[in-house]
C-alpha cells in the first residue's frame, strides 16, 4: 500500500503513481504494469458475442451496437486491439508480451476517440469484434475508479447500504470499476489528501485514460455490467467521485480484505 503522509509536496508524485492514465496512449504502447493508460477492466461473462476455438472473439453486431449506443450518449469511444489467436494470453498488436491483450487502443490512437456516429459505424463495420474502449474524462463522458474485485463488491454493497445512488458499474474477474462524473486532478488530490492511507490497488481513470466497456471481449475474457446503465436514450446518471472514494479506500484498508496491491 501507498501511504499519504500528510505532506502536500508529495501529493503530485503520489497521484502520478495512482493515475496510470494521466497521459495519452500511442498506438501499440501500454504501461509496463499492464494497467493501461487509465486502466482497462476485463471480465468473464456477458451475453452477446462468442469466442472461437482460436481464442479470437467471433465477429458480432452486438459490440458494434453497444459502441453506437455509447456514442449517442456523448461518450467518446474507440476500438481496442483484438485479442490474438493465442487466446487469453495474446493480442493482435505487435507486442509479443502485451500486458493488457485486446484492452488497449491500437489503431487509431487514443486522441481519435469520438462520439461521431459515422466514425463509430465505420470503425466497427471494419472490426465488429473489436473491444469498445471508453476515453475516460473526455467531454461529458464518465471518469471512473477501479479496485480489485473482492474489495469492489464490498464497496458497492456498502454504498448501497448507505443509500448512495450509484451509476453504472463494470466488472471483471479481477477488478470492478465505478463510473463517476469527470473530475479534475486538483479535486482528486484534495480527496486523497484527506485520507490517512490510499492503497496502490485503487486506480483512477480520468482524462487521458481508457476503460473497456461491455460487451467487449479482451484477451482476459468478457467485460460485464454489475449495474447496467439506466435504460433510455439519455446518458446514464453518474455520481460525483467524492461520494464513492472514501468507501472505496475503506473497502481496501479493512484488515480482513487483504486486497493485493495490483
Amino acid at each position: 500500500m501507498r501511504e499519504i503522509l500528510g505532506k502536500r509536496r508529495r501529493l503530485l508524485s503520489l497521484l502520478s503513481g495512482l493515475l496510470p492514465g494521466s497521459g495519452s496512449a500511442s498506438p501499440g504502447l501500454r504501461p509496463a504494469d499492464g494497467s493501461m493508460a487509465g486502466g482497462s477492466v476485463t471480465g468473464e461473462s456477458m451475453t452477446g458475442g462468442s469466442v472461437t476455438g482460436t481464442g479470437r472473439p467471433a465477429c458480432t453486431a452486438v459490440t458494434a451496437e453497444a459502441a453506437a449506443g455509447f456514442a449517442r450518449w456523448g461518450w467518446r469511444v474507440l476500438p481496442g486491439a483484438v485479442p490474438g489467436p493465442q487466446g487469453h494470453g495474446g493480442c493482435a498488436c505487435p507486442d509479443a508480451d502485451c500486458p493488457s491483450p485486446g484492452a488497449h487502443p491500437f489503431d487509431p490512437a487514443l486522441p481519435a476517440a469520438t462520439h461521431d456516429a459515422r466514425m463509430v459505424r465505420w470503425w466497427w463495420g471494419n472490426r465488429p469484434s473489436a473491444p469498445v474502449l471508453l476515453a475516460t474524462g473526455e467531454g461529458e463522458g464518465p471518469s471512473a475508479l477501479s479496485l480489485p474485485a473482492v474489495a469492489g463488491a464490498r464497496a458497492v454493497a456498502q454504498l448501497e447500504r448507505e443509500g448512495v445512488r450509484l451509476g453504472p458499474v463494470v466488472a471483471s474477474p479481477t477488478r470492478w470499476a465505478l463510473l463517476v462524473r469527470p473530475y479534475s486532478l486538483e479535486r482528486l488530490g484534495e480527496l486523497l489528501y484527506a485520507q490517512d492511507m490510499v492503497p496502490g490497488s485503487l486506480r483512477f481513470h480520468g482524462q487521458g485514460g481508457y476503460l473497456a466497456l461491455p460487451p467487449s471481449v479482451t484477451g482476459q475474457g468478457r467485460v460485464r455490467w454489475v449495474r447496467e446503465p439506466e435504460p433510455g436514450d439519455a446518458a446514464p446518471w453518474l455520481p460525483d467521485v467524492e461520494r464513492v472514494v472514501g468507501t472505496a479506500v475503506t473497502a481496501l484498508t479493512r484488515p480482513e480484505v487483504g486486497a493485493p496491491d495490483a
